[in-house]
């Protein structure tokens, strides 16, 4: 189906593109066979550092016409396999392309390439006293990532994802023709958006080179509150009563006590509070000071009257930099306590989070293996963990089989989704057609093959 990659391709190659950011088999680093969990490991054949759309357009010109495949990566922190050169071929790495291109203040938009990393852009517009509320855990992402992804983030029960902040998105085509899809308008109803297929698409469609994003203005206040409960039902019963509020938090996080721990000793230093099973976390801003405090008050009092062990008020930069670093680290932690692991990102719906969880510690019994987890308590959206813990290999990949088959299965049960922002990749495959069924998967193929008739764009990740 793939024309092998060969010398003639590779002397190609370096006609049209800086031979010092052309890397032959055997000179590319380890780091670009896999991605952040390492589950799926190949080695593409070329990997090219590109700088433009020119350079992507003219490799996937080529590339189209010889039928070799291509896969592009940005910092590689995915967690499902979508940026592993599955079939071989040519890799483009865009992290070159790292330039925020202009910042419209009048029209509340910032133009970037798809390199720039959201930590830089945060700090790029929070600057200019603007707000990218799009707020992913790992801040060390790409934007084109999280385009492609999708990601959603700790502040997308307030905000929403990244979808509902892109206003045009420039791409190259699989067979190299660069196209713009959206406007920077507020208001788009001009034919079938086909910049909303991009987002999330992983990819498979089109190469992102540049994206003009919607962005707010920054608000001035934010205070948030830790509160601790004696159980996780306790905990996450509360969720739903505090949305009931209406007191519009910005976040809120559920956590368990294993997971602070671990995260206590990966960085090194203490939580304000380790001594409970369950926590939730959560995060109130905006310009009215003296409306925040009486949000968080009334959570504050609501979840005392819940159960609550206490509720401490985190109001300084100094106090609010530990406790969400320490949130922002879990993954790392957990993947530091433990020689291998594998992830569940399922959402389900925000009155299911405790049943779910409870679900997750009595697998963890059944099949003798660590299943720590937390998650987005607001929307729905949990991380969910499979630990290796030294078990024989054979052994491991039993387990893990078994528990990603009952996990996924649960989340259908309860009307869920098999992923809440991390998207399908390679890994996720399988469970994504079980629960879209053959009719969506059908469309979502004839989607790919009009974009893409000869498939040679990420090939063999989400429905393929």
């Amino acid at each position: 189906m793939y024309k092998p990659f060969d010398n003639f391709d590779l002397a190609y190659i370096k006609s049209i593109i800086d031979n010092d950011r052309v890397y032959e088999k055997g000179s590319i680093s380890s780091d670009f066979s896999h991605d952040e969990l390492a589950t799926l490991i190949k080695y593409p054949d070329v990997l090219i550092k590109v700088k433009n759309a020119e350079e992507i357009s003219a490799i996937m010109k080529y590339a189209y016409e010889k039928s070799i495949p291509v896969t592009v990566r940005g910092s590689g922190t995915g967690l499902v396999g979508g940026a592993v050169a599955l079939e071989g071929g040519i890799m483009i790495n865009t992290s070159l392309m790292n330039q925020i291109l202009e910042l419209d203040e009048k029209n509340f938009t910032v133009t970037v390439e798809p390199g720039v990393l959201l930590m830089d852009l945060a700090a790029y517009v929070e600057e200019n006293d603007l707000f990218y509320p799009p707020d992913p855990g790992e801040k060390s992402a790409t934007i084109g990532g999280n385009i492609s992804t999708n990601a959603g983030g700790m502040r997308a029960i307030k905000y929403g994802v990244t979808r509902d902040y892109i206003r045009s998105l420039k791409v190259v085509l699989p067979n190299g023709d660069i196209e713009t899809f959206g406007s920077n308008v507020v208001k788009n109803s001009s034919g079938y958006s086909l910049k909303d297929l991009i987002i999330g698409s992983e990819g498979t469609l089109a190469i992102i080179v540049e994206a003009t994003l919607k962005l707010l203005p920054l608000p001035s206040e934010s205070i948030s509150l830790l509160v601790p409960f004696e159980t996780m039902q306790q905990a996450l019963d509360a969720v739903p009563e505090i949305l009931r509020l209406k007191t519009n938090p910005t976040a809120v996080e559920y956590m368990s006590k294993e997971t602070i721990l671990n995260s206590e000793k990966f960085l090194g230093k203490k939580f304000p509070d380790n001594k409970h099973d369950a926590y939730l976390l959560l995060t109130f801003d905006g310009n009215d000071l003296n409306s925040i405090e009486n949000d968080y008050s009334k959570v504050a009092n609501l979840c005392l009257t819940l159960g609550a062990i206490d509720a401490y008020f985190i109001d300084t930069d100094e106090r609010k930099k530990s406790v969400w670093s320490t949130r922002g680290a879990f993954l790392e932690a957990i993947k530091a306590s433990t020689d291998k692991m594998d992830e569940c990102d399922v959402v389900v719906p925000k009155d299911k989070i405790a049943d779910y969880i409870k679900y997750t510690h009595q697998l963890s019994k059944q099949l003798g293996i660590r299943i720590p987890s937390f998650g987005h308590a607001g929307d729905g959206n949990l991380h969910i963990y499979v630990c290796k813990d030294g078990m024989d290999e054979n052994l491991w990949q039993q387990k893990l089989q078994q528990a990603f088959d009952k996990l996924y299965k649960k989340a259908e049960k309860m009307n869920g989704l098999v992923s809440g922002e991390h998207g399908i990749g390679y890994a996720k495959k399988q469970y994504l057609k079980e629960s879209l069924g053959e009719n969506q998967i059908k469309i979502m193929k004839q989607i790919k093959n009009v974009f893409d008739p000869k498939n040679i764009l990420n090939p063999g990740k989400i429905c393929q």
